[in-house]
């Protein structure tokens, strides 16, 4: 088989031969792995005839005359079509506002730069396209703030660690309402959230966020029937399903109990729509009208959702993949009949989409009528289960057939498989990006920040053919231009401020660009030192970059401190005894450096026996003072404690997603410990606002 045509064909495709390593040694992808992907990307390789066949439809795709479908352009910035018009083809653009331009591209085959931002239509030659304009910038630190020099602060919670009494023992929007508020109180500007994609109503044991079925719709278990129908119609249902023992039962719960609480909560809800069908009243109307808003893409899901609880029941495969050739289509006749046969179902979820968009659309008017200027930030996962609704309604566009994943790095020395499907370049670029259109104003519509998980996915992702290791994957790159110029834009229009979580194996570059479009990178105190464990004083810290003391898949700062990561990494076998041992020195070297670096920003001193509540408080002085435009405190850190949300390698060994915080969620803020910590970052950020 002939290697060269084989790379000809993978750069065509997109896909990377040759990469660099966390150790900045250049590393080469085999021959198999690339004929893997390549596999998985829709392009047969497996032989020379078949390479010569891929390679030939890619080349003659790219070289057809006719434009994509959706084109981006800078605003104020020519756009070239000479490689698909001639110089002097007339054009006609209808802007989104109303306004109309009659013009000729000029000699060189280009359209005129253009101020207009938003999406247009051109037309041109016979063709008519989607021109989106996209501003320099979306919504900056700048603008939300209103401060030419921001130094905000917020919290990071996880939704469903919330409690309220009634809440039936998971996280839900009326209790991040109340901890919105007690926020607001206390000075705080945003309140980012846990993932709230929609998960899989019918196997309820399937709960990690960041492993959804879709990210253009909602986890419905999160919803607070009460806040829209009542807290009477919801006590009726309670009663009449006999929920009560059962949801106290669940609420006095440690951890989640996800299958039977979600069991609870659909049980709850279904008897409540059966209540609300049909009404004649304003919900009733604005439920009607949210369905139809939702169009085909909400109809989908909904669809989806219905099939796979009937395949579930008859103990047939989840994964759509495995249904019948007529159910794998979502437009197929038999689709529509199942949809018509089982109307009620497919409109109960529905019904629990509405509740749980007018819950979060209620959440964040609490945080901006409270005094919040940013309000919720949502977080946007990486990928979306391949067997999932998302992957079932955009086939084209997205590649179950790979899994999204990381190489082998210093961390994960035999590399990481997320076990997600991520969006096919080709086919975003065929279908006018719809599915990444779709995916951010989903997520920003009741948000006033959105947090991009591994955003270098922007550019490029590490695939992995379904079944290989880690190792035998490759990194995809995908239209970095277009998609910053979309993201950008969405941000723009939805006045919603970007985070883009850059941590890892960044590609070179890549925080600049993010930075030029007004988008926050994101910087972690437990990484910012060097070899040698000395600690990054805060004004050297970017001010282009979102601070925070650490991450949902690390150990709490406390946890850190008192090595409780470890301890479940020995329990557990996750280390051999050398790398347990050797983590433990590198550790004992970091807190060294990190009592260092603290005493010298707080002049305080801090003796080798200092306790962890000490070493916090000193820490949100420290994060405080950094010109970081927002510092995102995790509530683990406000409340000083010691476990981690995830444990990264883990799955049920550890009760990742499951952990619950004591007390109502209105009344988290006010011991005197968090309202400590509180006060002692208000005052840094309000010193470092002031710092020449």
């Amino acid at each position: 088989m002939s290697d060269k045509r084989l790379l000809a064909l993978a750069e065509a495709a997109g896909v990377a031969a040759h990469w660099v390593d966390a150790n900045q040694r250049p590393q080469r992808v085999s021959a198999e792995a690339l004929r893997a992907v390549l596999d998985g990307l829709g392009l047969p390789a497996q032989s020379d005839a078949q390479v010569r066949e891929s390679l030939a439809r890619l080349r003659q795709d790219a070289g057809a005359a006719e434009p994509p479908a959706l084109l981006t352009q800078e605003a104020g910035q020519p756009l070239s079509l000479a490689a698909h018009f001639p110089a002097g083809t007339p054009f006609e653009l209808l802007g989104d506002d109303g306004g109309r331009l009659d013009a000729r591209l000029d000699a060189a085959g280009r359209l005129p730069g253009l101020d207009a931002l938003g999406y247009h239509q051109l037309c041109i030659g016979d063709r008519q396209l989607t021109l989106a304009v996209a501003p320099a910038q979306g919504a900056t630190p700048q603008a939300l703030l209103d401060s030419a020099q921001p130094r905000a602060w917020g919290l990071a919670v996880q939704l469903y660690a919330l409690r309220r009494a009634g809440d039936g023992g998971i996280g839900d929007t009326r209790a991040l309402e109340r901890l919105a508020r007690a926020a607001a109180q206390q000075g705080a500007d945003a309140l980012a959230i846990s993932p709230v994609h929609a998960m899989f109503s019918a196997d309820p044991r399937r709960f990690s966020p960041y492993a959804p079925s879709s990210r253009c719709f909602f986890n419905v278990l999160h919803a607070a029937p009460s806040s829209l129908l009542g807290e009477q119609a919801v006590r009726q249902a309670i009663d009449a399903e006999g929920l009560g023992p059962e949801l106290a039962r669940l609420e006095r719960l440690e951890l989640v109990d996800w299958p039977a609480a979600a069991a609870a909560r659909l049980r709850l809800l279904r008897r409540l729509f059966e209540t609300f069908r049909g009404g004649a009243g304003r919900q009733w109307q604005d439920f009607l009208r949210f369905r139809e808003q939702g169009g085909e893409g909400l109809e989908n899901h909904c669809r989806f959702e219905a099939l796979q609880a009937r395949h579930l029941r008859a103990g047939r495969p989840c994964d759509w993949h495995a249904w019948p050739a007529a159910l794998r289509d979502p437009r197929s006749p038999t689709v529509a009949r199942f949809a018509a046969e089982h109307a009620d179902q497919v409109s109960f979820h529905a019904f629990a989409q509405w509740l749980i968009v007018r819950g979060l659309q209620r959440a964040q008017r609490a945080a901006r009528n409270a005094g919040m200027r940013i309000g919720l930030i949502n977080d946007l996962a990486v990928g979306a289960d391949g067997g999932g609704s998302q992957a079932w309604s955009r086939q084209a566009e997205l590649l179950s057939a790979l899994s999204v994943g990381a190489p082998p790095d210093l961390l994960n020395p035999i590399g990481q498989d997320w076990g997600l499907c991520a969006f096919s370049p080709r086919g975003l670029q065929q279908h006018g990006y719809r599915a990444f259109i779709e995916m951010l104003r989903a997520n920003m519509a009741h948000a006033g920040g959105l947090r991009i998980d591994h955003v270098m996915g922007l550019q490029r992702l590490w695939v992995i053919p379904r079944g290989a290791e880690p190792r035998d994957g490759a990194y995809l790159h995908y239209p970095l231009g277009d998609l910053l110029r979309l993201l950008t834009l969405e941000s723009w229009r939805q006045r919603t401020l970007i985070l883009g979580e850059d941590l890892g194996t960044v590609p070179a570059g890549f925080t600049a660009a993010l930075a030029a479009r007004g988008a926050l990178g994101m910087r972690v105190l437990l990484f910012e030192h060097d070899a040698r464990a000395r600690f990054r004083r805060p004004a050297a810290w970017p001010a282009t970059a979102m601070a925070t003391t650490t991450t949902h898949d690390l150990p709490t700062l406390s946890g850190w401190w008192l090595e409780r990561d470890l301890e479940w990494r020995e329990r557990l076998a996750l280390y051999d005894r050398p790398t347990l041992e050797a983590a433990r020195r590198d550790r004992e070297r970091e807190r060294h450096g990190l009592r260092r670096a603290l005493a010298r920003d707080t002049g305080v001193r801090l003796d080798e026996g200092v306790d962890a509540a000490t070493l916090l408080d000193a820490s949100m002085s420290f994060l405080g003072h950094t010109p970081a435009p927002l510092v995102l405190l995790p509530m683990e850190d406000v409340l000083g404690l010691e476990e981690q949300a995830n444990l990264p390698g883990t799955v049920d060994q550890h009760p990742n997603w499951r952990r619950r915080w004591a007390g109502d969620s209105g009344r988290l803020l006010e011991s005197a410990q968090a309202r400590q910590r509180l006060r002692l970052l208000a005052e840094a950020r309000r010193q470092a606002a002031e710092a020449p």
